[in-house]
């Protein structure tokens, strides 16, 4: 193929995959697939669309699954553009969607874009970088060091000779990265990479989002400041529909977009970038940054928005901080501005209401049963106690409830929401181990510890570390534990403290380092274990292929989920059992290869079912109970490594004669 040969010489393929709603970490994507997301009030799809339109393209196949269908049929892209959809009922895989959408006619040259990418590169570049490889395959990359996305991270876009379909499997899934580039090394040919100019803006979760929105508004948004009454404090590059309304005392420092019929009422602030959607409402005093408002959400008075993404309809109480998370119209904080109006009103009628509990406990104390023991002081420090309580639950209740929705929303540290309750119960059985300590209260070292925890919060919350705010809970309870009875009670319930710290979800870098090689490794083990009990076995990436069934253990397949969960169990056994120290650090130390083997059986059991279960539902369902039944495996080894712990150490009991009756000797006459 000669390089020289332009775009209209070429009989050019283009294929664009658009993934599925994901019901597993964000609310916004288990309602809208991420391609359908809005960017400035029009669906990246759509605007990919239009793009391939205006490079020259006249036929585009967008691949897309049963329940998106619908929703992509809704699109309107420029009428020069035919647009061909091709639904696959089963998951096919990347490459799978690319097999099937091109089993036809394959053309000249085959372009594949990912369906939510915001700001696509021209196609002729595209063309031009392939030809200048003169590879089979393309791979284009960002730039690196870019604003969205890592260092070289895939862009998402491919450009391949139609001859690399005969290395696609003809049925079954089959992906790119993990299946077709493999396949194309193995029989001599090549796959060249491709940096471009400048990044492409592509994304699949909701920092990426706002990255990609970033990275849009700087390049498209035209200085405009037609706002629709009045001349509010606008600073950069700032977009206004005519039917907007922004009052004079807003504050707007650009890139931002604001939509049709929008509202952006008195003392309010947005800093872009940020988008507003149509009819979208900001209140009096509510603060936006860095964030992307869809259309007909209602953000209350004195609200701070910020890293985050509000969907289609969804509403936000008055005085409400939503930091770094994706709300849907289900997820409104209706609890969180009540909780913050109800303190508001409660806290002026506390001054008075601590000089009348005086009086009244006195005489309470006089009139009290002989059984109840407890004078006035001590009353007071329990109330004190339970106010201190208070105060904290109410300081950290925005951490509660960003707590709460990582633990219903995530797989890998659902754990985590049986943790507050366990580590109660570890505290009650516990009760008296603390008998004979006495309280001693230690107002300054309590003082400076819950100083450092707060000040670590504030270092998290203006850099945005999430998990740094998480961890500050738990260093604020530690301080009030000093604060409230003293360094030998610290001293006590310092394991119990500890195994708090199992209900935080691990860092994000963490998190993401670990994923690959426990992907890698339950991918490579399971293979192992079904090669030893002898089947044949044929492995693409992170593909099985075991008889005329491919199991894809994806990334929520890693194991990460039971080493949370075998950690919490191998946590609570700790703190319960009497043994010795040595025995509980074995038994937690051995929760890691524990949840790593019973993972890799897990995925081993389920590669041998899909060899004999027919039916997808059928499948997915056995995928999901063998991931329960694992659980009381998991217990029943540390049962066992306890008990042969216990065989292991105990020495035997010494036998000794007992004498249980002594008969005097009586002397009998002619003997």
């Amino acid at each position: 193929m000669s390089q020289s040969r332009s775009l209209e010489d070429l009989n050019v393929r283009t294929v664009v995959l658009v993934g599925g709603r994901d019901f597993g970490r964000c609310p916004l994507a288990a309602r809208l697939p991420m391609a359908l997301w809005p960017v400035a009030g029009k669906p990246v799809l759509e605007r990919l669309l239009d793009h391939l339109a205006n490079e020259g393209l006249t036929h585009v196949v967008v691949c897309c699954n049963e329940d998106t269908s619908a929703l992509v049929e809704r699109l309107r892209p420029v009428p020069s553009l035919t647009v061909t959809l091709m639904i696959e009922d089963l998951a096919c895989g990347t490459a799978g969607c690319l097999r099937n959408a091109l089993v036809a006619d394959p053309g000249d040259l085959v372009l594949v874009f990912s369906g939510s990418i915001v700001a696509p590169p021209p196609v002729e570049s595209l063309i031009a970088a392939h030809l200048a490889g003169e590879a089979e395959l393309t791979v284009m990359f960002n730039p690196d060091g870019s604003d969205v996305g890592t260092d070289s991270e895939p862009a998402e876009i491919y450009v391949c000779r139609p001859n690399v379909l005969r290395d696609v499997p003809r049925g079954g899934y089959a992906d790119i990265k993990e299946g077709l580039i493999p396949s194309i090394l193995r029989v001599g040919g090549t796959v060249h990479p491709a940096v471009l100019p400048e990044a492409v803006g592509n994304f699949h979760d909701r920092p990426a989002y706002l990255g990609a929105v970033s990275l849009f508004l700087d390049k498209h948004v035209a200085q405009r400041q037609d706002v629709a009454r009045g001349q509010p404090a606008i600073e950069g590059i700032v977009s206004t529909a005519s039917g907007a309304l922004v009052h004079t005392k807003a504050r707007i420092h650009g890139p931002v977009v604001i939509g049709d019929g929008a509202r952006i009422m008195e003392d309010a602030v947005v800093v872009g970038p940020a988008t507003v959607g149509r009819e979208a409402v900001i209140g009096p005093g509510s603060v936006v940054v860095r964030s992307s408002l869809w259309q007909r959400t209602r953000v209350g008075a004195h609200c701070k928005i910020t890293e985050s993404v509000l969907g289609d309809g969804a509403v936000v109480s008055e005085g409400t901080v939503v930091s770094g998370r994706s709300v849907s119209a289900e997820h409104a904080f209706e609890v969180e501005g009540l909780v913050v109006r109800v303190t508001e009103r409660v806290k002026g009628s506390l001054s008075g209401l601590g000089q009348r509990m005086r009086s009244h406990l006195d005489g309470f104390v006089e009139k009290r049963p002989a059984w109840a023991a407890w004078s006035s002081t001590r009353v007071l420090h329990a109330i004190g106690l339970a106010a201190v309580l208070l105060s904290l639950l109410w300081a950290y209740w925005p951490t509660l409830t960003d707590l709460w929705r990582v633990w219903l929303a995530s797989d890998e540290y659902s754990a985590g929401l049986l943790v507050p309750f366990l580590t109660l119960y570890v505290l009650w059985a516990r009760r008296g181990q603390g008998a004979s300590l006495v309280a001693k209260p230690s107002v300054f070292g309590g003082l400076v510890l819950f100083l450092m925890a707060q000040a670590g919060r504030g270092f998290a919350l203006y850099f945005m570390y999430s998990s740094a705010e998480r961890l500050s809970l738990v260093l604020s309870i530690v301080a009030l534990v000093v604060l409230l009875l003293g360094w030998q009670f610290l001293r006590k319930l310092a394991p119990v403290l500890l195994f708090l710290c199992l209900m935080l979800p691990w860092p994000n870098r963490v998190q993401a380092a670990l994923a690959l090689p426990l992907q890698r490794w339950a991918t490579d083990s399971a293979v192992f274990c079904l090669e030893l009990a002898g089947y044949e076995i044929v492995q693409d990436g992170n593909v099985i292929h075991i008889g005329d069934a491919s199991v894809a253990v994806a990334e929520a397949c890693n194991g990460l989920r039971m080493i949370t969960a075998f950690f919490v169990i191998s946590g609570l056994v700790v703190l319960l059992v009497k043994r010795a120290w040595w025995e509980k650090l074995i038994v937690l130390v051995s929760s890691l290869p524990i949840a790593l083997l019973c993972n890799t059986l897990r995925l081993t059991i389920t590669s041998i079912a899909f060899t004999v279960i027919d039916g997808d539902s059928y499948r997915q369902m056995f995928h999901d109970y063998g991931g329960f039944a694992m659980m009381p495996l998991a217990l029943a080894i540390v049962v066992a490594e306890l008990w042969l712990l216990t065989l292991l150490t105990t020495s035997p009991t010494e036998i000794k004669p007992v004498v249980i009756a002594r008969r005097k000797p009586r002397h009998v006459p002619g003997s």
